[in-house]
């Protein structure tokens, strides 16, 4: 029974990894799709290169996301201090991603709230 579960576990594991490479993947298509035409037509502005650099972000902790549920799944059968430690890290590097990825998203939208020309948009002549 111990045997079965771990390959059982062994698969699950490979197939989510799978899917966190695929998820990477896509990110980084989508990140150069939406760069090179800023990059090349000459138009790149800072804040059309944040959005893009953020959407990449996000795919970026997703695919961190699904890494972390594999090595999870790895190591829950007769786990070493090897495969913890590195569960760990996974973790601690995915919060802290998380935790600037969501501080850049919180100061991009305060810019595109703040009213143009620091609110002197109603006192016009």
């Amino acid at each position: 029974m111990e045997a079965l579960l771990q390959e059982t576990a062994r698969y699950l594991s490979l197939a989510i990894q799978a899917i966190a490479i695929l998820v990477v993947a896509i990110g980084v298509v989508k990140a150069v799709v939406g760069t090179l035409p800023l990059v090349l037509g000459g138009r790149a502005s800072d804040a059309e290169m944040r959005v893009v650099w953020l959407g990449f972000a996000h795919w970026l902790v997703a695919g961190l996301t699904f890494q972390l549920a594999a090595d999870i799944v790895q190591t829950t059968v007769a786990p070493s201090w090897g495969e913890i430690g590195r569960v760990a890290a996974i973790a601690a590097i995915r919060t802290f991603l998380t935790y600037f990825l969501d501080r850049d998203i919180d100061a991009m939208r305060g810019r595109e709230a703040a009213p143009p020309n620091g609110g002197d948009s109603a006192r016009r002549t």
